[in-house]
């Protein structure tokens, strides 16, 4: 409740802030041309990401891996479904649950979402650096150290649950603890462990996770050129990951408010007015949500690849 009155009271300040006539002005000479493009580019991010939680299935025996199209499916529609969950955790529940569900062990399925969550974690924070020393004339990068500090710690804790046994060790005392942690600590940080015998899927994921923040920084380009903003691509590769590790933060629901305020903020850095850059940010939340529908549709289609494959009524 908190996190939802922030969102909706951040994003009112600023639109109040930006003159909401003024930010209509912005917007209302959209090119949709530009809009599209940036949509077919959110498709082309979906599908990446689809292929490298595909990707983190290795560890699995392939007598027990759910079909491609069962895979895909569970992934769209948690990404549809985790648009109305009040955390971005949401969807990944929705994606162990489908896939524990298509047979796959309970461990094995929050595992491989936890690696794939994991992992796009480490790419944001790498974009984010990089883009950090990029817009070092544009703003004062020290006031990003704090927010550096937390997630490379958390990062590099999570990473050692991977690839230490000492740190494995640990982090299934820490679940013993937790309502029938008992019975999942040892299978869960078990099924952690295995991914660090497959360096090869580790590295192609990561790889996957910085093209995709690097897609979503095209898709803002997109859609800056669908405003008219005469910004250079540059100036958007040095700011946009800083904005995706602001909207990483837990503050409000979905990246709401904290969105707009990392536009208005450093954008303005770059001489770009509050009222386009508010806009901006919306347009950027919106093509998140285009990118979310098909698994809309697959979600109204309703068919149940788990009954379907058992023969058993739905």
């Amino acid at each position: 409740m908190l996190r939802a009155i922030i969102a909706i009271g951040l994003t009112a300040l600023l639109l109040w802030q930006s003159d909401p006539s003024a930010v209509w002005q912005a917007a209302r000479g959209t090119d949709l041309r530009f809009v599209l493009l940036a949509c077919a580019l959110v498709v082309v991010d979906r599908v990446l990401m689809a292929y490298r939680w595909l990707t983190l299935l290795a560890p699995l025996d392939p007598s027990h891996r759910p079909p491609l199209a069962a895979v895909m499916r569970i992934f769209f529609v948690s990404t549809f479904l985790g648009t109305f969950l009040p955390a971005s955790v949401g969807g990944d529940a929705v994606r162990a649950y489908g896939l524990s569900r298509e047979g796959v062990d309970g461990a094995d399925a929050l595992a491989s979402v936890l690696i794939d969550r994991l992992l796009g974690v480490v790419s944001i924070l790498i974009v984010a650096v990089v883009g950090a020393v990029l817009a070092r004339g544009l703003i004062d990068v020290r006031v990003l150290y704090p927010a550096f500090a937390v997630l490379t710690f958390l990062c590099v804790a999570a990473l050692a649950v991977v690839f230490s046994a000492r740190a494995a060790s640990a982090a299934a005392a820490v679940l013993t603890r937790l309502p029938r942690g008992r019975a999942l600590a040892q299978r869960l940080v078990g099924a952690i462990q295995r991914y660090a015998h497959h360096h090869g899927a580790m590295t192609n994921v990561l790889f996957c996770s910085v093209a995709v923040q690097g897609l979503r920084v095209l898709q803002t380009y997109c859609l800056g050129l669908a405003l008219g903003l005469a910004v250079p691509l540059g100036v958007y590769f040095a700011l946009v990951p800083i904005i995706l590790l602001i909207v990483l933060m837990p503050i409000t629901i979905n990246g709401i408010g904290t969105t707009q305020a990392g536009f208005v903020w450093l954008f303005g850095r770059a001489g770009v007015g509050e009222a386009p850059a508010f806009a901006l940010s919306v347009l950027f939340l919106a093509i998140a949500v285009v990118g979310n529908l098909p698994g809309g549709l697959l979600y109204l289609k309703g068919s149940d690849p788990v009954d379907n494959r058992r023969g058993q009524t739905p």
